[in-house]
């Protein structure tokens, strides 16, 4: 059983939804962001990342970001940009890119099946990413911004959604890189229930994105449980805002890797300790690979295509068996010297939507000396990873599209 419960969202009025509506703040930078927002005063980033609002030194005063997210919150409530719904319910928010369809779930999914494992987890979380969101959502006194849940298909919860979306939608709207987002509101009382008893048919949730607002959620929660002598285990912070879409909509791009050198070792010699576990093709066109195992190799301006050799994983190892796993453990580890990726100042990672022509920029700018293209892990991976208790190595998936922060708010009070 999934405990998904309805919430009272803080959410745009209908004529503001696009303006709103922003990235989540983990996929930019402090520049980025500043330039996003730049003349609209309504931008969501003026909550999530509210730093772009300060000037140094203040920007970088943790205490100060925090509370200016709190005043920019509070200042879209007043104008009556962002109102809050008198009774619970659920929202379905389907999202298209190019020919692909997604359509998920919003509500407020249990800390306690977090705690429980119930809830179940693919990556670690950094210590200080964590604290940074914690002390956002306890000073802001709202998560802004959803975790990216996902649930194994049903036939019944597809039915019901899709009866949901005949409706006309409450937002309709096209945001500058050219992603549609629809929602519907599901509030009246039958129908509530009906999505709830639905949800709680599911045996098992899974992260795709967005394991550090969960672990904040659950920090928050927990100190807020230890400072209430009244606590009843209803209330708003036991619970984390959440859409959870069916596993077979969903799409994961590869995720990439660049390196800044060849750890020492000339050109000939780490052609030759690479071809010792993977057959070397040259030429390679295409740039990405089309299977498990293969690899693309951009180095001195020109594609190669790399193959992993024949019992370089055990396939039964859902750790050992991933194209990250293999890349890191007999290529990126033993001949380019990095140790630790998450850690190590000598790798980036691409995600797939920035392309091979990312890949291509960063090593002829001279910046780095070599890029490695994958083939995305897929849902499958992940929740066979997430089912054994296990994690993934960093960087190992990029979902697209991205959820859009501000459409829903969950207060904690």
């Amino acid at each position: 059983m999934s405990v998904v419960i309805p919430f009272r969202a803080l959410r745009p009025a209908r004529s503001f939804a696009r303006d709103v509506a922003s990235l989540p703040y983990d996929v930019l930078n402090r520049d980025e962001a500043r330039a996003l927002a730049s003349g609209n005063p309504l931008s969501f980033l003026r909550v999530e990342k509210s730093e772009i609002d300060l000037d140094p030194p203040e920007s970088d005063v943790p205490e100060k970001v925090f509370a200016r997210a709190r005043e920019n919150l509070d200042s879209l409530v007043r104008q009556g940009v962002l109102f809050q719904e008198s009774t619970p319910g659920f929202y379905i928010y389907q999202q298209r890119m190019g020919d692909h369809e997604q359509t998920g779930i919003v509500g407020c999914a249990s800390v306690a099946e977090y705690e429980s494992g119930r809830i179940k987890k693919h990556e670690l979380t950094r210590a200080d990413k964590e604290l940074e969101r914690t002390r956002h959502v306890d000073t802001v006194n709202a998560q802004t911004g959803p975790v990216f849940l996902t649930y194994r298909s049903t036939d019944d919860l597809d039915r019901l959604v899709r009866d949901f979306k005949a409706a006309s939608p409450e937002y309709d709207f096209s945001a500058d890189d050219g992603i549609v987002h629809r929602v519907w509101v599901v509030s009246e009382p039958a129908d509530v229930r009906k999505l709830e008893e639905g949800l709680k048919g599911l045996d098992a949730l899974y992260i795709a994105d967005g394991h550090h607002r969960a672990a904040a959620a659950c920090s928050v929660c927990r100190s807020r449980r230890e400072s209430n002598p009244g606590h009843r285990g209803d209330e708003p912070y036991n619970f984390f805002l959440s859409v959870i879409f069916p596993h077979n909509q969903l799409r994961i791009m590869d995720y990439n890797r660049a390196v800044r050198d060849l750890n020492g070792l000339d050109r000939e010699t780490f052609f030759r300790k690479v071809e010792e576990k993977f057959e070397i093709r040259p030429d390679f066109s295409r740039k990405s690979p089309e299977a498990f195992h293969s690899y693309g190799m951009y180095l001195d301006g020109k594609w190669h295509q790399l193959i992993a050799r024949e019992n370089l994983c055990d396939e039964a190892d859902p750790i050992g068996r991933l194209d990250v796993s293999i890349l890191q453990n007999h290529l990126l580890h033993p001949l380019l010297g990095i140790e630790d990726p998450r850690t190590d100042q000598r790798i980036d990672f691409v995600g797939g939507i920035r392309g091979m022509k990312e890949l291509e920029r960063l090593v002829d700018s001279g910046k780095f000396a070599v890029a490695f293209s994958l083939f995305p892990t897929t849902l499958e991976q992940l929740m066979a990873v997430a089912d054994a208790g296990l994690v993934m190595p960093p960087k190992s998936t990029w979902f697209e599209p991205k959820l859009r922060s501000g459409l829903f708010v969950h207060r904690l009070s």
